[in-house]
């Protein structure tokens, strides 16, 4: 099957679909540092070689991974991906979304974030005197939120810069290299001494049942069997 166009915005439909299983928002984290094969990710993910060709192979249908290189490995032809990019996200097309769709990306995106803060935690990666960590319960009024929040944004849009020119030095010495996570996120609060309220709790609980059994349906009728010849010529 011929890969569909990238993925570029998160109101599309396929992006919902991508992080809807666990592992698929693995493979997309790490096939966004480097590429590699269905064989490779399975061996670092301790999964069956199969279960990784079958989501390897729904990322590629859905346009968000691309065939980079193939290589020879005892006899058998290795295919290595690496992700088209990252959709992006505005302030319209997330407010553009349903509430079932907000709820599944939040669910990746702060799996991704504690798990990528965790591991990293974990290695020592929060013991150079440059790593910072904090949590700021703030009280602000309306006009204070949307301050804060243009000001996160430019402060993202001058991380990108620096990491831009980051980019030129390390090309000229490519061992310098480090590798940096930044992790931010600016919302409407519930304080921590608050009860979560029981209809909301309900109804995002519900509402994430429903989005889980129509995904559930689909990756069932997509995927047939794990380890079909479609999904093996993905290894």
């Amino acid at each position: 099957m011929t890969a569909q166009e990238p993925v570029t915005n998160i109101t599309d439909p396929r992006w919902l679909r991508a992080i809807s299983h666990p592992i698929r928002i693995r493979l997309l984290a790490m096939l966004e540092e480097e590429p590699a094969s269905p064989v490779v990710l399975a061996n670092k993910l301790d999964q069956p070689l199969g279960t990784i060709a079958y989501h390897v192979r729904t990322l590629y249908d859905l346009g968000l991974l691309k065939l980079v290189s193939t290589r020879q490995r005892r006899g058998a032809t290795e295919h290595y991906y690496q992700t088209t990019g990252h959709p992006h996200a505005t302030s319209e097309t997330w407010e553009a979304l349903d509430s079932v769709s907000k709820q599944r990306l939040l669910t990746a995106t702060l799996a991704r974030a504690n798990d990528y803060a965790t591991r990293s935690a974990a290695a020592g990666g929060f013991d150079a005197k440059d790593s910072h960590v904090s949590v700021s319960p703030l009280k602000l009024d309306k006009k204070g939120l949307s301050q804060l929040s243009k000001e996160s944004k430019k402060w993202l849009a001058k991380a990108e810069q620096i990491e831009a020119e980051a980019a030129a030095r390390i090309a000229d010495s490519p061992e310098s290299a480090i590798p940096v996570g930044l992790n931010m996120m600016v919302f409407e609060a519930l304080p921590f001494s608050a009860d979560v309220p029981k209809s909301a709790e309900a109804q995002a609980s519900g509402k994430a049942e429903a989005a889980d059994s129509v995904l559930a349906g689909n990756d069932a009728a997509a995927k047939g069997s794990k380890d079909s010849p479609r999904a093996a010529v993905a290894a």
